[in-house]
């Protein structure tokens, strides 16, 4: 039996994950990229390690349906420069499902056709501007197909949580994702109201169709 979701898991250390020398100048300088999805113990142990060390929420065992990705630049060698996480999405949010317009069994039916981004970290020692978004940009045309193959679930919807102490959300909103509001601090999937409270975040979305707020509340 595996784990349970949420919790955390041994992080291995290796010179995978140790500082490299820096990464500077322009997506430009680092094309092509590539966004390698992860399927082999040896991916799972590299992304496990670079998001257990460098992420500040850590590693951890995805809730639910999950694809995680390794980035790779091309120049100025070949080496991961970014980790990404997509995961089933957060039980309730009212900012988002004021947005979709969702009572509560329309979103029992159609939530797995949302999916959350749980983890983005670009590694500490690569500061190239704009790769966030470019990353986000990347992820939102692959996304679709890969959750298709993988779950028979064609996704509507990307959702995220932005810590705002942390980070101010410019590279989502430049990659164009919406901010509709902020949590009430309850955890991802409380249902009643029973877990301990947290901060605040910033919700953004994502539609991945023109018309996927109707088609969330419709179909």
């Amino acid at each position: 039996m595996g784990r349970p979701p949420g919790s955390r898991t041994a992080v291995p250390r290796t010179a995978f994950g140790d500082p490299h020398p820096l990464v500077t100048g322009t997506v430009r300088d680092l094309v092509p990229l590539r966004l390698i999805r992860v399927t082999t113990a040896e991916e799972r142990g590299l992304f496990r390690e670079l998001v257990g060390r460098h992420h500040y929420l850590g590693h951890a065992v995805p809730y639910g349906a999950h694809l995680r990705y390794l980035v790779w630049a091309a120049r100025p060698q070949e080496q991961v420069v970014a980790c990404a996480q997509l995961s089933s999405a957060a039980w309730r949010m009212a900012s988002r499902d004021r947005w979709i317009g969702w009572d509560d069994a329309t979103r029992a039916r159609q939530l797995p056709r949302v999916i959350n981004n749980s983890r983005l970290l670009i590694l500490p020692w690569v500061r190239v501007k704009n790769l966030s978004s470019t990353i986000l940009a990347h992820l939102a045309r692959r996304v679709g197909a890969d959750w298709q193959a993988a779950y028979g679930v064609t996704p509507l919807l990307l959702e995220t949580l932005i810590d705002p102490a942390r980070f101010d959300g410019a590279s989502y909103r430049a990659a164009n994702w919406i901010v509709v509001g902020t949590t009430t601090g309850r955890g991802r999937n409380d249902r009643g109201g029973r877990r301990t409270p947290r901060a605040p975040k910033q919700v953004l979305i994502y539609p991945l169709v023109r018309d996927a707020a109707r088609q969330l509340r419709e179909e």
